[in-house]
């Protein structure tokens, strides 16, 4: 009786060593794991949730006025008349920019520029109004620099409507005196008259173009660096034989016991976004709010599997830290939001479906801020669809980094 007794104590013993954890119980144990490297390695909480705060608040912050005013200009006025300070006034009351200085020699303006004081100038030669007067059809001249693509198209439509202004006034006065009504003096000199809608955004405001593509493309950039990080670690710290094990060996159980905290705080972060700009700052968004948090789902499980996916092409922390790094900041340019898409070469063209914040601002474009319906950008959905998938792709791979391969610095 006792023999029996012992051999179902040993065999009970042998059951309790032998059993698996369930997939829940392992997840959990993982997901435990993961919050307390989050909690004891401050670069989580910098990278995650200090750093997207500050860039969401001062690229916001930066253009609360919606587009540049009062940019410095310069004025060289060789002529000095009544009718070239009417001008001036003209210009100096434009929103936009601003009469700073006025230089004696078109050489003294040139250098100003050059300096970074002015952005553009006008230049008045000696003759002008006589020249204007007697319509003999005057030059006048205006400067600018585009080494500040924004600053330096504003100022030059301000100085090339201020140029026109000068012959419009002159015929004005003939054909007034002549006795021709107002209606007939626009109709001389306005023949087409132009009737501009900015569709979503009649205000003109920089702020709604600019960051609701860099903000993103910024979270999204911390997103991949992060997500490369955290699996890169394992091996520095010689604590990746410990991840597969919690998961019994399941990189399913171990990948989403790892991401998942971090996809709950990342979540948190683009919501919190998208609540400030559009519920607080009033950015138009004429799809509604269901493809606002539907973007937002996008992007940041996109970003996540591209992230996991640079880890299994280069399972090393430098080189996949790179990579991303790299990727993120190429999407600023091929996103299209600064240089259109369509207007780069083929090659290029073709690259740019290679960023997920391409396909992230195309379906913002099309859905969110125009207002059409999904299908319209159902390829871009299902291109952020494919870099979710990703880390299928090289899942085994990381697997084996994890059991096998050494960390070198």
């Amino acid at each position: 009786m006792s023999d029996e007794t012992n051999s179902r104590t040993v065999e009970s013993v042998d059951n309790q060593v032998t059993r698996h954890p369930s997939l829940w119980e392992g997840l959990g144990g993982l997901i435990l794991r993961e919050l307390r490297i989050l909690w004891k390695n401050p670069i989580y909480g910098f990278c995650m949730v200090v750093f997207p705060i500050m860039v969401v608040l001062f690229f916001t912050s930066m253009m609360s006025q919606g587009m540049p005013e009062q940019l410095p200009i310069g004025l060289v006025d060789a002529d000095n008349t009544s009718t070239t300070r009417a001008l001036t006034h003209r210009l100096d009351a434009f929103q936009s920019t601003k009469v700073v200085e006025r230089y004696a020699t078109v050489s003294e303006a040139r250098h100003a520029i050059q300096r970074g004081e002015i952005y553009g100038f006008l230049y008045f030669p000696k003759g002008t109004t006589e020249e204007l007067l007697s319509s003999r059809q005057p030059k006048i001249s205006y400067f600018y620099s585009l080494s500040a693509k924004l600053p330096g198209s504003l100022t030059m439509k301000d100085l090339k409507v201020i140029s026109t202004l000068g012959s419009a006034a002159v015929g004005q006065a003939t054909m007034r005196a002549r006795g021709a009504t107002d209606a007939q003096i626009q109709a001389m000199l306005q023949p087409i008259a132009v009737d501009l809608h900015m569709v979503a955004n009649p205000w003109s405001n920089y702020n709604v173009y600019l960051s609701t593509v860099f903000v993103p493309g910024i979270i999204m950039l911390f997103i991949f660096l992060i997500t490369a990080y955290s699996i890169g670690t394992e091996l520095k710290f010689g604590r990746s034989k410990e991840w597969i094990t919690m998961a019994d060996g399941n990189m399913l159980v171990a990948v989403l016991g790892k991401f998942l905290p971090q996809a709950i705080i990342w979540l948190a972060i683009f919501f919190g976004y998208e609540y400030y700009i559009y519920g607080v700052l009033h950015f138009p968004h004429e799809g509604g709010a269901w493809p606002i948090i539907r973007l937002g789902l996008m992007g940041v499980f996109s970003s996540m599997g591209f992230g996991i996916f640079a880890f299994g092409l280069m399972p090393s922390l430098r080189m996949s830290m790179s990579v991303c790094s790299l990727w993120a900041v190429l999407s600023l340019s091929m996103a299209g939001s600064a240089f259109p898409v369509m207007a780069m070469d083929s090659p290029l063209q073709s690259l740019s479906w290679l960023f997920p914040l391409r396909h992230y601002f195309m379906i913002y474009q099309i859905t969110v801020f125009n207002g059409f319906p999904l299908l319209e950008s159902w390829f871009h959905f299902a291109a952020l669809a494919g870099f979710m998938l990703l880390p299928w792709l090289v899942i085994g791979k990381i697997k084996n980094a994890m059991l096998n391969y050494v960390y070198i610095p």
